[in-house]
Order: C-alpha cells, then structure tokens, then sequence
C-alpha cells in the first residue's frame, strides 16, 4: 500500500500559498504571490499520487547461517519509466529493531541495490520485514511512503568446532553399556536385541542358549553418544556462556554422526529429546538452533538406559557439579564439561568421570581432543 503525504516544507508553502490568497481581498498581487505556492504544491502532489511505485525485489543469503558467520540483505529497486531521477529510502524491521536503508539516485527504468550486514550473534530465528520505502518528490514538498509486509527469515544455527571424535575404539559391550570393548577384540556372543541384523546370529549359541544370540564380532554395534546439554538459567549466569556451551554440544554430535554414530541430544529442563541418526549432522545443527535458556530450578534430566556408551554433560559455572558427574557415572564412558569464562583450563578426574574446565567452546574442545577422542 502506498500513502502520499505533505512533508513540512510542503504543508507550509501551502499555507503561505493560503494565506496570502486570503490577503488578496486586500489587493491583488498578494492573491498572485499566493496562487503559485498553491498550485506548485498541488501539482506535486497530484503528481507523487499518480506515480507507480518503484519494484523492491529482498534476497537474504544465506537463509541458514552458523553463528557469527557473515549473511547480507540484498535490496534492488526497478524504476518504472519517466523522465525524473528519484531519491529512495527504506526502513526494514530486522528482529524488533528498525534498521536505515539507503539508495544511490534511481535513474528513469534503471535499477539500483542496497545492502546492510543481517547480525548473526545470536542464535536462533531472525525475522526481517516489513520494509517501509519511502521516496520524495521535487523540491521535497511530498512524500509518498510504500510498505511492503511480506517477511524474510534466517536461521542462525550454532558453530561447529573440530572435534577429534568419540572415544577412540569403544563400542559397546554384551549388555548394552555395562562394559567397554575394544573394537579390535575377540568376538564375543550376547542376546540379541532389536534391531540387531539377522546375519549376525550365531545359531549354535542360539540353539544351546534356548533364544537368539548374536556374534558381536560379526556385527560390532557402534556406540551412541549422549549429549546432555545444561539448559537451566541457573547453570548459566552469564548467557553468553550458554552460547559458548550450544557450541560444544553441536560440535559433539556433528563429529559423532559424521563419523557413524547414533546420537541423542536431551536438555536439562527437559525441552529437548532428538534422536540424530548416523550422519545426520543438518539435524545436529538445526536442532540447537532454537534452544534457550530455561528459567526455574529444576533437576536434571535422566540420560536412558540405553544411551548409556558415551555421555557427555555440558553445563556452566552456576551447576550442581556433584549431580552431572553421578549422572554420567552411570555410563561406560562419562564427560562432564564445563563453560566457565572466569576459570583456567582444568582437566580433572571425579571418579570414574572426567571433567573438563575452560573459558571458551574452543577451549573445551581442545581438551576434548586432548583427553577423550583418540
């Protein structure tokens, strides 16, 4: 929809133009000196209402970016034809903000572009529209303001940091997460478990066994890794510190799934639960894309039985520290890591639990790398 309105300068030739009109009873020539500001902003007015507004044409690029990654609103604007030049301005609303456009002159059916940086340091949904286009007419006495309503997102998923991996050689045992084995060691028989492939059925064990057995050699069952992820405001008094953490999960599960690993992805205050497939890495971004932080004091999230391989918790300065490592005691290999910008790096054993400690994602990672994968 397209408005046109007397801009300040406009409304007050018209009323000089009024006035002295009204003072031509008195004499002539002041009736002539009010006649041409009248009719001057008259015409210009007539002719901003009868102009067809120039053609916006938004691109966003990319729709989906990695935090602090670069991302650019592209705006070009079509001239219809005519014979005068036009000056343009914009306004777009980008995530509750307004944010200034500007335009070089638009020559008669030319076409000229204008590009603003969209934030991307935070994560989540950014929505960018309506746009407001506004353009003067001559001598700047109208305005004719156009909005267009139609919106544009992207998505601002987290990082993902160079993780070495998973626990290097580990796959999971004859009861689940019981006990660790190395993926280069004598088969081994346990009951078979859904899911598990019929070729790995060993039938003579089955026979003596009275149920179905299967060769764990034949058929090594990858270990899953289960991320964890301290979600609760409590844990994080800085919230920038929780960014730094999204990062630390995503980089996790991206390497895992990249690598072949079943994952799963739980939030402390319970508003996630994703299972990633192997090498379903796009779902292991997009999935904390979204993810905020949670108000209220509550207990953590229990990691399922069977996720119980490798589980990694990732939390902040403010956790119950005592209650992440009895946690991830419960499994085969236990992670505790912790985001902590007022902290050294600190590599530290709590029972069968490792913690990690350090200022930054890239920091936890690196000691991820250093004393977990292999």
């Amino acid at each position: 929809m397209t408005r046109v309105r007397l801009t300040g300068r406009g409304a007050l030739a018209l009323a000089v133009g009024a006035v002295l009109l009204a003072a031509g009873a008195l004499h002539p020539a002041l009736a002539a000196l009010g006649l041409v500001p009248t009719a001057l902003t008259c015409a210009v007015l007539l002719l901003a209402a009868r102009q067809v507004p120039a053609r916006p044409r938004r691109t966003v690029r990319p729709s989906t970016v990695r935090r602090l990654d670069p991302c650019t609103r592209t705006i070009e604007l079509t001239a219809p034809g005519g014979r005068l030049t036009a000056r343009f301005a914009a306004t777009e609303r980008l995530d509750g903000r307004d944010v200034p456009v500007r335009f070089p002159v638009l020559r008669p059916g030319g076409t000229t572009t204008a590009e603003y940086p969209v934030p991307t340091d935070r994560r989540g949904v950014l929505t960018l529209g309506p746009l407001v286009l506004t353009r003067r007419g001559p001598v700047g006495l109208v305005v004719s303001r156009t909005e267009l309503a139609d919106l544009d997102q992207v998505r601002v998923a987290p990082r993902v940091l160079p993780v070495r991996g998973m626990p290097g050689r580990v796959r999971r045992g004859r009861v689940g997460a019981d006990e660790l084995v190395e993926s280069d060691a004598d088969p081994v028989l346990r009951p078979h478990r859904p899911g598990d492939p019929l070729r790995g059925l060993h039938w003579a064990a089955s026979a003596r066994a009275g149920g179905l057995v299967v060769r764990e050699g034949a058929a090594p069952t990858r270990p899953r890794l289960a991320v964890l992820l301290d979600d609760r405001a409590a844990s994080h008094p800085d919230p920038a510190g929780f960014e730094d953490a999204v990062e630390v999960a995503a980089s996790l599960l991206v390497a895992a799934v990249d690598d072949g690993h079943p994952a799963h992805l739980l939030s402390a205050g319970g508003a996630l639960d994703v299972e990633l497939a192997a090498h379903d890495a796009d779902l292991a971004r997009t999935g904390l894309a979204d993810v905020a932080l949670a108000p209220g004091e509550r207990a953590a999230a229990t990691v399922p039985e069977r996720d119980l391989d490798v589980v990694a918790a990732v939390s902040g300065p403010g956790a119950d520290l005592a209650a992440l490592v009895l946690e991830a005691a419960r499994a085969s290999v236990g992670v505790v890591l912790v985001l902590d910008a007022a902290a050294e790096p600190e590599v530290a054993a709590r029972g069968t639990v490792l913690v990690l400690r350090a200022p930054s994602a890239e920091g936890l990672v690196d000691a991820w790398n250093a004393g977990v994968a292999r």
